[in-house]
């Protein structure tokens, strides 16, 4: 089962996290983005949760991802943790009001 959630800022994506793992995720199955990278590795870093990479996206994607707009990344590492193409075309533009989103697989 997949979760996917939008929260405005730290405190609740910390709050989010714990009650998802309070229902069984592990942290390794919960994923939060950010719009601008650096701050989507912080919060990954400081809350124990994974970011979408090689294993989640394959090879080809992670490298293409290198040279394509943030946005794309955004849309493809969303797509690769279970989001439909729509679905992660609407988180994305979530992304860019400032929101973060939580996306967790059991």
């Amino acid at each position: 089962m997949i979760v996917k959630l939008t929260v405005e800022n730290v405190l609740q994506a910390k709050q989010e996290v714990e009650n998802l793992e309070a229902q069984g995720y592990l942290r390794d199955n919960i994923y939060i983005f950010a719009h601008y990278e650096e701050r989507e590795d912080d919060l990954n870093e400081a809350l124990g949760t994974e970011e979408a990479g090689i294993g989640e996206q394959g090879f080809l994607t992670s490298m293409k991802n290198l040279v394509s707009s943030r946005g794309d990344e955004l849309r493809n590492e969303l797509a690769s943790v279970g989001l439909s193409e729509t679905e992660a075309a609407q988180f994305e533009k979530e992304l860019d009001t400032g929101k973060l989103v939580i996306v967790a697989n059991k």
